[in-house]
């Protein structure tokens, strides 16, 4: 499927409008200072555009970002505004013809932000052979992909690599698409329908044990939408499967539990990350509002205190008393405690 896709994305497609599912063409709605930096974007990088989501998290001046499958470059040159000057952005992407319109307007970007030089670099590579690309190992502070993973067949490689290109305390930020089922051969196997990003769709679950398997120990889902297929002869090949483009956070932190366990710990976000002065998203169950106290979880805190975010809340607790399970997640104690409680049982089960 390898050769087909870069057919498809270096010959087929010319700009989003050649799309025939909306998979590739979704995301949420664009943050005001974000859109004011998409608007500074050479109109060519941004009409080639094929993501499914926004992959630009809070907290990236001065960054070292890796963009897995840049394509014509749009969250590059996005990101490369972000970090200013002495952040860098580097893109990697298996598509000449891709790479090309986004080399062509390097210094064309670096005039418009106002730099002496670019902070970018394009390196043309396959995603699934990222240790083959002259990459040093834990330089990068971010990692992101937008909708790119899926057409990836060892996703397992492509997450165990980022990993091991990440900072310790850096986060992956990516959107994808999901199912929610294991996608049949028949749909996996359509050149269409995989190259738009669905045939290779994960089920949402077996993403969560795969980036445990690479070391990300609690995958954070920060957003999701359903994706339409207005094409009725693709729509009638899928059936009932539904399909959602998703964004997750991956932090690589050691030591993450496998559970929410309670420590006793809260945070107060200050209100002090640029664009997020009311409240601070981590993901789709954390809001952080200005100024408020937020008990949190062992693992929830130590994203906050072991990254980027530190500065930006005031930290409550430590991690010397446990309290069990934390009350916000699921059933704090399975046991039946004795009110009420049916005679006990001589079975072990």
């Amino acid at each position: 499927m390898l050769e087909e896709v870069k057919h498809y994305y270096g010959k087929v497609l010319k700009t989003s409008a050649d799309l025939q599912t909306n998979a590739c063409c979704t995301g949420e709605a664009m943050p005001g200072h974000i859109g004011k930096v998409l608007g500074e974007l050479v109109p060519e990088v941004v009409q080639r555009y094929y993501g499914c989501g926004l992959v630009v998290p809070a907290e990236l001046e001065g960054l070292r970002v890796l963009d897995l499958g840049c394509g014509a470059g749009r969250d590059v040159y996005l990101l490369s505004r972000l970090v200013g000057e002495q952040g860098s952005v580097v893109g990697v992407d298996m598509t000449r013809e891709q790479l090309d319109v986004a080399e062509s307007h390097v210094d064309e970007h670096a005039r418009r932000f106002g730099y002496q030089g670019s902070n970018v670099t394009f390196i043309q590579g396959e995603l699934e052979r990222l240790d083959q690309l002259g990459l040093e190992p834990g330089s990068f502070d971010l990692i992101v992909s937008n909708c790119v993973i899926n057409l990836c067949e060892a996703k397992d490689k492509v997450l165990h690599d980022a990993w091991q290109l990440l900072k310790p305390g850096g986060e992956m930020y990516f959107s994808d698409v999901y199912a929610d089922r294991r996608v049949p051969v028949s749909v996996a196997r359509h050149p269409i329908l995989y190259s738009e990003c669905l045939g290779g769709a994960l089920y949402w679950n077996d993403l969560i044990g795969l980036s445990k398997g690479a070391g990300f120990a609690d995958p954070r889902l920060v957003s999701d939408s359903p994706i339409s297929i207005d094409n009725p002869e693709l729509a009638k090949l899928v059936g009932d499967i539904r399909f959602f483009s998703a964004t997750y956070r991956l932090f690589k932190l050691d030591g993450l539990e496998p559970s929410c366990e309670d420590y006793g710990q809260a945070v107060i976000y200050k209100g002090s990350l640029e664009g997020h002065p009311a409240s601070m998203e981590l993901d789709k169950h954390h809001l952080f509002e200005t100024g408020r106290v937020a008990p949190v979880c062992g693992n929830t805190w130590r994203m906050l205190h072991e990254t980027r975010f530190r500065p930006h809340f005031e930290f409550v607790g430590d991690m010397e008393t446990h309290f069990g399970i934390f009350s916000g997640c699921g059933t704090a104690l399975p046991f039946d405690t004795g009110a009420g409680a049916a005679t006990p049982s001589t079975s072990c089960c």
